[in-house]
């Protein structure tokens, strides 16, 4: 793993662009593409850690095609391009080629494997093609993470301006912009939209909350996915409706500087990835906060949990993701959740940032348990679980819809469909979006939506209405 990203390239903007695949848009900076590679790729060996990884991985083989079995998106196209061994071998022949002594020796005597601009065209496209689900390095049987490789040759590609837009576009926002926030949402937007869901709380749940924001010395500093506050707002009335009803809406605070958990350079760059976890822990240092809350997102909390103790030593915060703060109240009693509100079948999906690690996988299932009577495990399970299909940034980029739809989502949609559920909890921002586009795809008579957003139907709220009362008023309300 990276200890200090290289800086990004930036010689390559305003460059025409190109189309490599009909759903894939990259661009590309110059004719000297091959040379620039190559370069990025030295720096990149010289100021990270991948060398030792890399030269694990060319001692053997990634032949075998073990992970050909594991992989959703090869069952669901045929395609051998699609083989994670296949995609890890386009760079491990690029460094063996070039960055160690055999290669250097063996092309010599032999007919050496050379990188050419066809070479890097496929890797844009089947770097591209992948979820980074890792759920292929779960099959390996000499432990290579093909998800870790194929995160490396994306970035070593952004390097050279080898790059969806979608991903560019949105990570310059937030580092450069006004906003410095993937959405666009401005401190006033902000604002406005915590203050109309504060009245939405006080209709449905019966008491007066205003959302703290930039307060100082709180033990948690809230950060969700950005999209929640447009899109999900029931997810964050629920995270919110937990906080006031274990008695801790004291003890929390958004900040106004930096409110955006979500990291697009988990997905492309290391560069980006390391600066957007500074900016969000400089934001938790202004407002002197002790904890990081991270909201549902799958890939926000992995980006907080994993990179900010890599980046920032001995300055990392704690990072506590949603779920596990309900669970840890739930058990300790201060919430209580109706078990007669929910009637409906529900099933869950686990976001691969969350549970391919094995990080959380039983606490949802513990807090769905305790209030849903008729709760259904998808098959399989847990770390083992399918890829909504639209991970590793591809359910940002539009040019991958029919191919989200019919490639990469095609086996978690069967999934889903051989539950019987009526709702899909998936507490995940990118999986929401994706999920529910396979849901309306396929038309599979089911409901998709965060954890919090049952919790709210569930919770009991002191001194506020009751669950019960809840939910006959928005029934009278449906009609």
């Amino acid at each position: 793993m990276p200890t200090t990203a290289v800086p990004q390239n930036q010689a390559h903007a305003g460059s025409p662009e190109r189309r490599v695949f009909p759903y894939h848009v990259l661009e590309r900076p110059d004719d000297r593409l091959v040379d620039r590679f190559l370069e990025a790729f030295a720096r990149v060996l010289e100021y990270t850690d991948y060398k030792p990884l890399l030269d694990t991985y060319c001692r053997s083989t990634a032949k075998c095609n073990r992970c050909a079995v594991a992989c959703p998106i090869l069952l669901a196209s045929g395609d051998p391009r699609d083989i994670p061994c296949y995609r890890t071998n386009l760079l491990l022949d690029t460094y063996r080629r070039y960055f160690t002594l055999d290669g250097w020796v063996r092309s010599r005597f032999t007919k050496p494997f050379e990188l050419t601009e066809e070479v890097i065209d496929e890797m844009g496209d089947v770097f591209y093609r992948c979820t980074v689900c890792r759920r292929c390095t779960r099959s390996c049987p000499l432990g290579f993470d093909h998800g870790l490789i194929t995160r490396l040759g994306r970035y070593l590609l952004s390097l050279v301006g080898v790059v969806p837009k979608a991903l560019q576009v949105s990570v310059q926002e937030q580092l450069q912009g006004e906003t410095h926030n993937t959405s666009k949402v401005s401190r006033a937007g902000l604002l406005d939209v915590l203050s109309f869901l504060s009245e939405e709380m006080e209709d449905a749940l019966g008491v007066e909350l205003q959302f703290p924001t930039d307060r100082t010395d709180r033990d948690y500093v809230f950060f969700c996915a950005v999209s929640d506050y447009l899109m999900e707002p029931d997810t964050l009335m629920g995270n919110a409706a937990v906080l006031y009803a274990a008695g801790d809406w004291d003890r929390w605070t958004i900040g106004l500087c930096n409110y955006d958990g979500i990291n697009y350079g988990l997905f492309y760059s290391d560069w980006h990835l390391e600066n957007i976890i500074k900016q969000l822990v400089s934001e938790v240092e202004r407002l002197r906060g002790r904890n990081i809350l991270i909201g549902e997102c799958g890939h926000a909390s992995r980006a907080a949990h994993d990179f900010i103790p890599t980046f920032m030593g001995k300055r990392a915060p704690r990072v506590m993701n949603f779920m596990e703060y309900t669970l840890d109240c739930l058990r300790a009693g201060k919430i209580r959740l109706d078990p007669d509100v929910i009637t409906e079948r529900v099933t869950y999906h686990d976001p691969c940032n969350l549970a391919r690690s094995g990080w959380i996988v039983d606490q949802p299932r513990e807090i769905l348990r305790s209030f849903v009577h008729d709760y259904v495990d998808m098959t399989p399970k847990g770390a083992d679980n399918y890829c909504c299909g639209g991970g590793g940034g591809l359910v940002s980029i539009d040019e991958l819809h029919d191919f989200r739809m019919e490639v990469a989502g095609k086996i978690k949609a069967e999934q889903i469909a051989r539950t019987g559920a009526d709702i899909v909890v998936a507490p995940c921002a990118n999986c929401k979006k994706q999920l529910k586009e396979l849901v309306e795809h396929y038309e599979l008579p089911c409901t998709v939506m965060g954890l919090h957003d049952l919790v709210l139907k569930a919770i009991e709220i002191p001194g506020g209405k009751s669950p019960a009362e809840r939910k006959e008023e928005a029934a009278l309300f449906a009609v």
